[in-house]
């Protein structure tokens, strides 16, 4: 079957086609899902968020793309969408702490759970160091990066999903990796 084939039998909502379609990208959107979020609960959460988004959204594809990057732009655009969620949560927490309206800081630490494979590291402390760092990025070098370092994705990839051009995607690439070679600087000086 050709992806145009496939797509058609999706859009005519073919039991059979969305049973291949997880079949086919369960484990990737997962596992970028997880690049993102390394919360095994969270990513499974958003991989379900960006499965209902295909399946109602299927109709309205117009093929000007793969049907994987198309997925692939749904999956980082949930993980995003995630993630400026919780950092609104854990500054308006923080706010009503200062202003002693009885409300509790969240305190949950969503860079503790790491087993994506993309990324191996020594120990909890370093990953946990890193995965802040990466959060610290502004929001294009952070995504530029997360595809291309963590997910595994050819720049030609990472571009066709976020629209943006090679040079741009070289260019977000280098700020984001000296942006975290500066952040990272004091913690393996102390590491020593």
């Amino acid at each position: 079957m050709t992806e145009s084939e496939f797509i058609e039998e999706l859009k005519s909502k073919s039991r059979a086609s969305y049973s291949k379609l997880l079949d086919d990208f369960q484990n990737k959107v997962f596992g970028t899902c997880l690049s993102f979020v390394p919360n095994r609960e969270d990513a499974e959460d958003i991989a379900q968020e960006v499965f209902v988004e295909v399946f109602n959204s299927i109709s309205k594809f117009k093929g000007e793309s793969k049907l994987s990057t198309w997925i692939y732009k749904i999956t980082t655009n949930k993980c995003l969408e995630f993630i400026r969620k919780r950092n609104t949560k854990k500054r308006f927490a923080f706010l009503q702490s200062l202003t002693g309206d009885g409300f509790e800081i969240d305190r949950t630490h969503y860079f503790t759970e790491m087993n994506h494979p993309g990324i191996i590291l020594e120990n909890k402390e370093k990953s946990d160091t890193l995965f802040l760092a990466i959060n610290g990025l502004p929001e294009a070098q952070r995504l530029v990066f997360t595809l291309h370092k963590i997910d595994g994705k050819s720049y030609q990839e990472v571009s066709d999903i976020t629209e943006k051009s090679l040079s741009s995607i070289e260019s977000l690439m280098f700020r984001a990796k000296k942006n975290l070679q500066k952040s990272l600087e004091n913690f393996y000086k102390n590491d020593n």
